[in-house]
């Protein structure tokens, strides 16, 4: 389970910080101001990982752990008028959306977290979340003069782990990459499509 080792971690390394935060106080009362200095910086160090693990924890929300090659969404497309269709999502999750889209092709994409081998260890492995929707054109010139639309895939949340990446350069040694992955296929035609999503990226599968 992603949760469970880091959630363990931010317990013990709570219970540990108040542990030496209370020796440290009492330390102080006795005037061993080494000693009390020693703890405070113990109390210190586990708070940080204590918060550390809460945002990875809090960030991490929403994200789908990513071993192998699996289903992100089932969709199916039907026209609805010259260049434009709809779209109804299936999440893994039973979550259902529906789209009206102007376009040629549907266009999905996501964003993808590959962490760091060390908190493999940990249960954090490469996860992903779909971001967007939206449609496409076959003509650049339709692209450029006709409607578009977008909507999202991704859940409104405090912390977002991809978005947290970008403004924290701290974060960097964590994770071994983060990218952005999109696909688009036709949608010209009643389908039944699967959007899959690999270590490499998004594709498209038509049949249920």
């Amino acid at each position: 389970m992603l949760m469970n080792p880091l959630l363990a971690i931010m317990l013990v390394t709570s219970l540990i910080g108040a542990i030496f935060l209370f020796t440290g106080l009492h330390a102080i009362k006795k005037l061993q101001l080494f000693r009390a200095f020693r703890h405070g910086m113990i109390m210190v160090i586990c708070l940080s990982i204590t918060v550390l693990s809460g945002v990875l924890i809090i960030a991490n929300h929403g994200y789908r752990n990513l071993t192998r090659e699996e289903l992100a969404a089932t969709v199916v497309v039907e026209p609805a008028g010259k260049q434009q269709f709809n779209a109804r999502f299936t999440l893994p999750d039973s979550t259902v959306s529906l789209f009206t889209i102007a376009g040629d092709l549907l266009y999905v994409d996501a964003h993808i977290l590959k962490w760091h081998p060390l908190l493999n260890l940990l249960g954090v492995h490469t996860t992903y979340e779909l971001d967007r929707v939206g449609g496409r054109y076959h003509s650049l010139g339709d692209e450029q003069t006709r409607p578009r639309t977008v909507y999202s895939l991704s859940k409104t949340r405090v912390l977002n782990m991809y978005h947290l990446r970008r403004r924290l350069a701290a974060l960097k040694p964590l994770l071994d990459a983060e990218y952005g992955s999109a696909t688009f296929t036709q949608a010209e035609k009643a389908a039944t499509l699967r959007i899959m999503v690999s270590t490499s990226g998004l594709l498209v599968r038509e049949g249920k």
